[in-house]
């Protein structure tokens, strides 16, 4: 393995975005001139049910082709699947947990049976639907995760992800300025 690998797992439910949003975060750290990969894991893919993305991100050249097993870092989308998925196999002492909850790190730590000192919060659904309209929190996630990296530079982040759904949505500017507005609401909110 590279060394300075990022490894990153997304757990989600069909339809939150967790695909996408591994998709948009590869993205924007390949501008970085970075190395990296996105893949999702494919499965029974329908409304709801639980889905996993992955993320490897290096200095140096990627040569590894399969699931991430030790994440450094797990992002839950949902936090039901705490309670029917095994969202914290493979993250050891230092790894750190995002949850989209309205609970304390304290509280979900608890949950999960690791350190609080590993797990960070912020209410992405709440922050998703006040800025987007809908309760898709993977553009929150997003600011979430660049701010517990803290290796990346969130302006950076937020003008590629700008022409990423640009591209998409060029002719509904609310989608792109909400998305944005998300991901840097939840990049000043997330807390440990």
């Amino acid at each position: 393995m590279a060394e300075k690998m990022i490894e990153v797992r997304w757990h989600g439910r069909g339809g939150q975005g967790a695909k996408t949003a591994a998709l948009l975060f590869a993205e924007a750290v390949l501008t970085t001139g970075k190395y990296i990969q996105a893949f999702p894991e494919y499965g029974p893919e329908r409304m709801g049910a639980p889905v996993r993305s992955f993320n490897r991100v290096s200095e140096e050249p990627i040569t590894i082709h399969s699931d991430i097993i030790n994440p450094e870092y797990v992002i839950i989308l949902d936090p039901s699947l705490i309670d029917s998925v095994p969202v914290t196999d493979g993250v050891d002492r230092v790894g750190k947990v995002i949850v989209n909850t309205s609970f304390s790190a304290l509280d979900v730590a608890q949950k999960l049976g690791i350190f609080a000192s590993q797990v960070y919060v912020v209410n992405a659904s709440k922050i998703a639907v006040e800025t987007i309209g809908s309760d898709i929190p993977n553009t929150p996630m997003l600011g979430a995760l660049v701010k517990v990296i803290g290796t990346l530079d969130i302006n950076g982040v937020l003008e590629d992800t700008k022409v990423k759904l640009t591209a998409k949505f060029r002719h509904k500017p609310e989608v792109i300025e909400g998305n944005l507005a998300s991901i840097k609401r939840a990049f000043d909110e997330v807390t440990n």
